[in-house]
């Protein structure tokens, strides 16, 4: 009975000292576990955040050709009817108009800032943690869209008046004969506008990635 009791005794305390000596052991191994969730929950927070910043670039390509295109059509509106002498004829041209002249201005300033964003949207993919970038282009894509929604509707305005005319102010509708000319400036209204939806797309996608640093 006795030696049965000292097996006893010393099976307890070689279980302690096994319990003992494995409790390092497993606390080390939750330690890892919990530092191998860490770096993957970063490492999937930088993809997305590389993905979002991707997709910045990729809709800031879009909207440099929507931006160029509505400038260069604006830019280059020109109609002369044809009558029989040379010295008599009618012409319209953009800057006719001062809306259609700011409207060239203005788009062609927009394209030359996307042009100029272009680098900052490169860093953005390059270091996707980066607040710097995407603050500047957050505050500058929201001046974009008041300042293309400005001349995009503005612009808008005179084309539906080119189109139907207002008979109360006895404007008449001149599409009917320039009507190559309408279709160029409202080819270029389409630009604008998808240059603006792009920009608003931009100013979402800069505020999410903002929010999810």
């Amino acid at each position: 009975m006795a030696d049965s009791t000292t097996i006893d005794v010393a099976h307890g305390e070689m279980s302690r000292s096994e319990a003992k000596g494995k409790a390092p052991l497993l606390a080390t191994t939750h330690q890892v576990f919990a530092i191998t969730k860490a770096m993957e929950r970063e490492d999937n927070k930088i993809g997305y955040k590389r993905g979002v910043a991707t997709f910045d670039f990729i809709l800031r390509l879009c909207a440099l050709a929507a931006a160029l295109a509505a400038t260069a059509t604006m830019g280059t509106t020109d109609q002369t009817l044809p009558f029989f002498t040379q010295f008599f004829q009618f012409q319209a041209s953009y800057d006719d108009l001062p809306t259609f002249q700011f409207f060239v201005v203005a788009m062609a300033i927009a394209s030359g800032y996307l042009v100029l964003s272009m680098p900052f949207s490169v860093v953005c993919i390059v270091r996707p943690h980066a607040v710097g970038p995407r603050m500047l282009l957050i505050t500058f894509d929201t001046v974009m869209v008041a300042l293309t929604t400005a001349v995009a509707g503005s612009a808008a305005a005179i084309v539906y008046l080119a189109h139907n005319g207002n008979s109360s102010a006895n404007w008449l509708a001149i599409c009917q004969q320039f009507n190559d000319f309408c279709q160029s400036v409202s080819g270029a209204v389409v630009a604008s506008f998808i240059t603006v939806v792009i920009f608003m797309f931009l100013v979402v996608l800069s505020a999410v990635g903002l929010r999810k640093h």
